[in-house]
């Protein structure tokens, strides 16, 4: 997220955020609730630190800001959920990724593309039917860009715990 967030000193050039993916694969793999408010946090400091610096500009820091907490906490409860009710440990976990993914950023996506939409004052005259007209847009790619650090990252996890398990087990002494 670090690398990916907005413009600041750490950014890499023309990669999407990986933001929606951290919180998931956070929710998904981290165990300890105080991962999630870590992340809120890390994200705004991100945020307001590079527009402190004057590299971005206050374009998304608007009222509807805060929306984005609503839509972390959804993609961090849908990686939760995905792991302890949906993953198998096997490949038939598969389209039950695919599905809490697809859940997951579409309640992201209403949250914090309608809340930004609706509430932010960028769009004075905002109703529903111009923001449904912006979903085929915007969500697809949202959505593509998430699923492509999530499978990313818990392929990773996957061959680290495969490579984990091969090692020779130490006798305690």
């Amino acid at each position: 997220m670090i690398c990916t967030r907005g413009q600041h000193f750490a950014s890499v050039d023309a990669l999407p955020s990986a933001s929606w993916a951290v919180f998931f694969l956070a929710g998904a793999l981290l165990r300890p609730l105080w991962a999630l408010p870590a992340l809120l946090l890390l994200s705004s400091l991100l945020d307001f630190g590079s527009l402190a610096a004057g590299t971005i500009g206050d374009w998304c820091l608007s009222p509807a800001y805060w929306a984005l907490a609503f839509a972390y906490t959804a993609l961090w409860l849908g990686g939760r959920f995905y792991a302890r009710r949906l993953h198998d440990g096997g490949w038939r976990s598969v389209p039950r990724l695919a599905l809490a993914l697809v859940a997951a950023a579409s309640v992201a996506y209403l949250l914090s593309k309608g809340g930004f939409y609706f509430f932010s004052g960028r769009y004075p005259d905002a109703e529903l039917a111009g923001f449904l007209a912006r979903v085929p847009h915007y969500y697809p790619r949202a959505l593509g860009t998430l699923a492509g650090y999530a499978g990313a990252g818990l392929l990773l996890a996957a061959l680290w715990q495969r490579l984990a398990a091969r090692q020779p087990r130490r006798a305690a002494a």
